[in-house]
């Protein structure tokens, strides 16, 4: 059974969307005050020169839903479409219409964006035999970030840690401020508990391994490429095969399309890339008020 991903949305993201609005028109409407209030149609279509992943639904939902208009969906969340394409029907009051236009096409338009990146470059990790994991990063916009996530799992990818509190992740500032990655690990075990993975990056062969002696869950093979990437993978799958040490293995840094290949590796577990959703090119949206005949 298909379940949708709104469903994961927390308690307050309405309040977000209220705020978006606020945002958008904090005193007078004076376009809406042209406009008025005669009932209209709404045709939202998707243009652009490519296919596209669709995302956002929910937050367009309740934009318009704030603003008493409807929302009728001709192409379902997570399917790609070719442009010129007829997404969907708003209808409502034309000033209302307007009020929620731009904001609505804002967070499609970068939404629908990310999730056709993380598509793209999971089925291109997956061409090329990857059956590991594809993720995002915590490298989002702040105060945009649940949209941005949102954008992953509709793409097809692991969005990573949400925020701080999701997991522990050890980079190279814990570490030096703590001494080593062994005390820095010891400190986050202490108050992170059971219930948190525990993700170290490290800058070598040699810090991995005392990451992995140390009890990390995930080791980050932060910047190492190439054939060093592979050889040092194995090297540290072998040596600690039989040990009763249980641990992934990250790759992260400077992904993108263009070098994937030589990253998405069967000795990796995970590739964690920002290339999805920093810079990534947004999808043209566009609200058209239709006119009645007559």
């Amino acid at each position: 059974m298909t379940h949708s991903y709104s469903h994961l949305l927390p308690p307050a993201w309405k309040s977000q969307v209220k705020g978006w609005l606020d945002e958008d028109t904090p005193s007078f409407d004076y376009g809406g005050f042209v406009v008025g209030e005669a009932p209209r149609d709404a045709f939202l279509l998707g243009k652009g020169s490519r296919r596209a992943v669709l995302a956002g639904v929910p937050f367009v939902d309740e934009i318009f839903r704030l603003l008493d208009c409807t929302v009728e969906w001709h192409v379902t969340e997570g399917d790609e479409f070719e442009p010129v394409k007829h997404i969907a029907t708003v209808r409502g009051k034309a000033r209302f219409l307007l009020l929620g236009e731009r904001v609505a096409l804002n967070v499609l338009a970068r939404c629908s964006g990310i999730a056709t990146a993380s598509k793209r470059i999971k089925d291109l990790a997956q061409s090329y035999g990857f059956r590991g994991i594809i993720a995002g990063t915590r490298k989002t916009t702040p105060g945009f970030r649940l949209v941005e996530k949102y954008g992953m799992l509709v793409g097809g990818i692991d969005p990573h840690r949400f925020d701080l509190s999701s997991m522990i992740m050890l980079k190279d500032n814990h570490i030096w401020s703590s001494g080593s990655i062994t005390a820095a690990i010891a400190r986050a075990r202490q108050v992170g508990g059971f219930s948190l993975r525990l993700d170290v990056e490290v800058r070598d062969e040699v810090e991995a391994d005392e990451a992995i002696a140390a009890g990390a869950d995930i080791v980050m093979l932060d910047n190492i490429e190439g054939s060093e990437l592979v050889s040092v993978a194995r090297r540290l799958r072998e040596r600690w095969t039989g040990e009763g040490r249980k641990f992934l293995l990250e790759t992260s840094g400077g992904i993108t399309e263009s070098n994937l290949r030589e990253r998405a590796i069967a000795e990796i577990d995970i590739l964690s890339t920002s290339s999805v959703h920093q810079s990534v090119p947004h999808i043209d949206f566009s609200l058209k008020i239709q006119i009645p005949p007559g």
